[in-house]
């Protein structure tokens, strides 16, 4: 270990230590603060954030890390970290500390006003925030924009590199021409599946005991994890010995088996991270696109797998003896993937999931390059779901207000969840190639498609890009044809068509 480096790590140990804090403030805001608490831990979460921004961007790490970066020494591990706080230097010295900390107290106290929003579907109420929290992200992305680059790319760039409005544009016109006309076609040839089973008198208490059983079955470690309740269900982690993801219970039971599966995905990602690594600025996912691969790798490509349900449904059936006992398996696969164009982005079927995303993707664009009035977001809002899966909210709580993500800020973070579905895909198909895949399922044997996934993504954190991953395991970059085959084959297999 080099001088500098070694002397630069009094530093980012106490830049964790308030990062780690300011996470569990969060967390603990989502899931068990009282409902009073969260304007005065706002100050709490401000301030820790304005020190945060202070130790990164300090003169003395700047000096260190200018002379960790000219060391050839350094090992893959140390030079990986000095990249990381390099990048989180160049993203952070820019932007005013007072103006930091007022952004972090603004976006822990705008989730809150968004819930009591949503809970009484009344945007307005939530709107003057969320100008201001756009305003901030503008203001933020002018500050780090390199000579014509555009506000949106730059936020963009923060959830997944390599991937601009250009990059995206493309991606997303190649899975509309695909799913729109196969949408169509189910819509009016396929056959007709019966899903109202699925929702009904699901007791809470037995939902919530399926939930623990799936996450563990499929490898959430709950000696170094916990499950909980929030409004919007999420995965964060203070380390790779202490991952918390949370759910919602409501009267469709699929929604929290398929969140609990989706949550536990990121979980077990975060679980998988070296040790040499955790606590350090790579001992986090490579990305949010990657992160989201592998969330609904768990929740789609295994999750609504028939083969997955073959040694546990029977379970399910236990909980569930009136509602399931008399569904057999056949029936229920098909209702877990049944195709209906809906509001909800966490309850669309995982064909049309895209288009949702695709929405919220257009109208960031809107919002952040055409400077879209805040006023109109409802109607725009509307307006798009009606036209791209011909069905129109009644309210704003199952339209615009219906997910936390703008509260928070993360803006550009939503095209991670459709990269990540193609990313998977890409995966999936290799992974086929090399093991009897829907054969491990069967037997239950879910252990060696967790372990594969941890050897060749999971235990690298941010030492590598997403694209270097998916090169290294599928030989080749990345390709949204493997997603729109997946897809295609899938569907038109279920609706015989």
């Amino acid at each position: 270990m080099s001088k500098a480096y070694e002397e630069l790590q009094p530093y980012l140990e106490k830049a964790m230590a308030l990062q780690t804090a300011m996470v569990l403030f969060e967390w603990d805001d989502e899931t068990l603060a009282p409902k009073e608490a969260g304007a005065y831990t706002s100050k709490v979460i401000g301030t820790l954030s304005e020190e945060y921004l202070e130790k990164i961007t300090c003169d003395e790490v700047k000096r260190l890390i200018a002379e960790c970066k000219e060391d050839k020494t350094l090992s893959e591990v140390e030079a990986a970290i000095v990249r990381e706080v390099a990048d989180e230097l160049e993203k952070l010295e820019c932007i005013p500390p007072k103006e930091y900390r007022e952004f972090a107290q603004l976006s822990a106290e705008s989730t809150r006003i968004w819930a009591e929003a949503r809970k009484n579907k009344d945007f307005e109420a939530f709107a003057p925030t969320l100008q201001k929290v756009i305003d901030y992200q503008k203001k933020f992305a002018s500050y780090r924009a390199k000579d014509g680059q555009k506000l949106y790319d730059v936020m963009l760039d923060t959830y997944e590199k390599d991937f601009n409005m250009e990059a995206l544009d493309e991606f997303f016109r190649q899975l509309k021409d695909a799913i729109v006309p196969l949408l169509k076609e189910i819509m009016k040839h396929g056959k007709k599946i019966d899903d109202s089973f699925l929702t009904g008198d699901y007791p809470v208490e037995k939902q919530e005991e399926i939930a623990k059983y799936l996450a563990e079955y499929v490898g959430f470690d709950f000696d170094k994890g916990v499950l909980a309740v929030s409004a919007h269900p999420f995965t964060t982690n203070l380390h790779n010995h202490d991952v918390r993801i949370t759910t919602a219970y409501n009267e469709h039971v699929d929604d929290s088996i398929f969140s609990v599966i989706h949550e536990a995905g990121h979980g077990i990602y975060e679980l998988g991270i070296r040790d040499e690594l955790t606590q350090t600025m790579v001992g986090q996912g490579a990305s949010m696109g990657m992160h989201e691969s592998q969330s609904r790798f768990f929740e789609n490509i295994i999750g609504r797998n028939r083969a997955f349900w073959v040694p546990v449904y029977g379970k399910l059936q236990e909980l569930f003896p009136e509602q399931l006992g008399d569904i057999d398996l056949d029936t229920f696969i098909d209702a877990i993937n049944k195709v209906q164009p809906s509001l909800i982005r966490t309850q669309a079927d995982e064909l049309t999931y895209s288009l949702h995303v695709m929405i919220r993707y257009e109208i960031e664009k809107m919002l952040m390059e055409e400077n879209l009035e805040v006023e109109k977001l409802p109607d725009v809002w509307a307006d798009k779901y009606e036209e791209y899966l011909g069905v129109r909210p009644k309210d704003v709580s199952e339209g615009v207000l219906q997910d936390i993500h703008w509260s928070q800020g993360s803006f550009g973070y939503f095209p991670s969840y459709a990269l990540g579905s193609a990313f998977g895909a890409q995966l999936y198909a290799r992974m086929k190639k090399e093991m009897d895949f829907e054969g491990l399922l069967e037997e239950g044997k879910i252990d060696v498609i967790r372990e594969y996934l941890k050897d060749h993504i999971h235990q690298f954190g941010k030492l590598k890009t997403s694209r270097e991953i998916l090169k290294d395991v599928t030989g080749e970059d990345f390709s949204p044809k493997y997603y729109i085959e997946y897809l295609t084959e899938k569907y038109r297999k279920i609706y015989e068509l």
